[in-house]
């Protein structure tokens, strides 16, 4: 899971032994919760793995099962396992360094590329018609960037689910020396940044389990207080838009009753939505392109206009916000057809969002003061705080 860090120590060697080919990729760095250090891990634990044993994503073993047979993984899968984007190939001398034999590692292609057909078998359990193509695909964010259409460069889908996800598209690979954001490849020479964090709409259901959520949003739109609240979910700290695993939730002003501090809630995912942005600017990533919304928390009206009100830009929300969308998307170019082509054929506006100028500009002096206590507390650099600053300059 994303938020499991039980292997720390595999990943200290993971990152000693591939530093030169992470830095490359633009990653600088694995987290614990990342598939390689896994796999150092499970390997430690049980030397036996190392012979006759094959990796699977999970994705593997479905396509496995439709199949019948063991079919490639796609370079978007493979991402955080180790593989070389940019080559394209596993870094052996930096697995071999780890003691992860090459004949546990799959065959790698790139999303899109057609893999095989299902099996009779499989047609007879799934009902899916024996002969049906089976095509690479990607990530859960990668899936939902596509479905949301967020495909030309500086273009951007945010993912408000029990975290925030934001991933974009870009001309360039981009670096972050943070280790924070990282880069799947994409289409046509194209790069797809992104990254996740351990804060979102899950403090929703932390702080206010069984409570009647569209209840509480009328009552904290009524009341509309500028308290605001550091949402973090998992434990084992903060991933994006900073990494600090000593993280924890705070309030700054005034909470009262349950709808002030679930505005404080919704007002803090907002704070640290437009932070997000305000990094991918600092590391060079275009940032100025179409905004979607999508994941559960689009479903919440007045929290999508508070979002696009603290961001001050405008926003879209498509018509279909699922992830299968996008790999249906992708599964249609491995006829040929282009991704951005196959995308605006596929993927429809529902309607769009304006922000308003005046609660912008009330809700700043808030933004900044959410900066400047994660700055206080020691977890975002002064760098990044700086640059949020004068983005924010008017």
């Amino acid at each position: 899971m994303y938020d499991d860090g039980r292997a720390a120590a595999p990943a200290a060697a993971v990152n000693a032994a591939g530093e030169k080919v992470w830095q490359e990729l633009g990653y600088r760095s694995m987290q614990p919760s990342w598939a390689l250090p896994k796999l150092v891990a499970l390997l430690e634990d049980d030397p036996g793995l190392r012979t006759g044993s094959r990796l699977l994503h999970q994705v593997d073993l479905i396509t496995w099962r439709l199949a019948g047979r063991q079919l490639a993984s796609d370079a978007s899968h493979a991402l955080k396992t180790g593989y070389h984007l940019v080559e394209e190939r596993w870094p052996q001398e930096v697995m071999d360094g780890l003691g992860v034999p090459e004949g546990l590692l799959p065959e790698v292609v790139r999303p899109g590329s057609p893999l095989g057909t299902v099996c009779a078998p499989a047609a007879e359990a799934t009902g899916i018609p024996e002969g049906t193509a089976i095509v690479a695909g990607m990530t859960d964010g990668c899936a939902a960037q596509i479905g949301a259409g967020a495909l030309a460069p500086g273009a951007w889908n945010s993912v408000l689910g029990t975290t925030l996800v934001l991933k974009g598209s870009s001309p360039h690979l981009v670096r972050d020396p943070a280790g924070v954001v990282y880069c799947h490849r994409g289409p046509g020479g194209t790069w797809l940044p992104g990254g996740a964090s351990s804060s979102g709409a899950g403090i929703l259901s932390q702080r206010f389990p069984g409570a009647d959520l569209d209840a509480l949003t009328a009552q904290a739109a009524a009341l509309d207080p500028d308290a605001v609240a550091y949402p973090l979910v998992a434990g084992g700290g903060e991933r994006f838009p900073f990494r600090a695993p000593d993280a924890a939730p705070f309030l700054l002003g005034e909470a009262p009753t349950r709808a002030a501090e679930f505005h404080a809630c919704l007002l803090g995912v907002a704070c640290l939505e437009r932070l997000c942005f305000d990094y991918l600017d600092h590391l060079g990533a275009p940032v100025d392109g179409p905004l979607t919304f999508t994941g559960g928390g689009a479903r919440n009206a007045y929290w999508c206009q508070l979002r696009a009100d603290v961001l001050g830009r405008p926003v879209r929300l498509p018509q279909q916000a699922e992830g299968a969308l996008g790999m249906a998307v992708l599964a249609a170019t491995s006829s040929g057809t282009g991704l951005q082509e196959a995308a605006a054929a596929m993927v429809r506006t529902a309607r769009e969002i304006t922000p308003r100028p005046a609660r912008t500009a009330r809700y700043l002096p808030v933004h900044l003061r959410f900066i400047d206590e994660l700055t206080r507390r020691g977890w975002l650099d002064r760098s990044v705080a700086d640059h949020a600053r004068r983005r924010a300059a008017p």
